[in-house]
């Protein structure tokens, strides 16, 4: 399955540029916040930032990767991070996020690395072709 992981990729090109989650880890886009709503380039950063699943960090570059996974498990990752983190229960949340996320990275090639700016996401750098020989 294509979905978004952490990468330090392409960490440092641009100013407030961060990196706390663990290389490779399944993210999503987390809320924002109040201050980053009205200025994502301040504020906490989390207007520019995608959360790690698992360490529950976060992260302002991330890669798609084609994972190992199945639909179901991706969403049930995505539900118990939630869970993890003190959020109601909401299993269609979940299934909505997991779809709204698969459909984001679609069109991109695996190893595109993205940036966020709010509910934007933008390409911060394509995967070079291997040279064939």
């Amino acid at each position: 399955m294509k979905v978004l992981v952490a990468t330090a990729r392409t960490q440092g090109a641009r100013a407030g540029d961060y990196h706390w989650c663990v290389e490779g880890e399944l993210v999503r886009i987390g809320e924002i916040c109040a201050l980053d709503r009205a200025d994502p380039g301040g504020g906490c950063g989390c207007g520019r930032a995608f959360a790690g699943l698992n360490s529950h960090r976060a992260t302002t570059t991330a890669r798609v990767a084609e994972v190992p996974l199945s639909y179901p498990d991706y969403v049930e990752a995505i539900r118990s991070s939630l869970q993890q983190q003190g959020y109601e229960p909401c299993d269609d949340c979940a299934d909505e996020e997991a779809d709204e996320l698969a459909e984001l990275v679609a069109d991109w090639p695996v190893g595109t690395i993205v940036g966020r700016r709010l509910a934007e996401l933008w390409v911060r750098e394509l995967p070079t072709a291997e040279p064939s020989g």
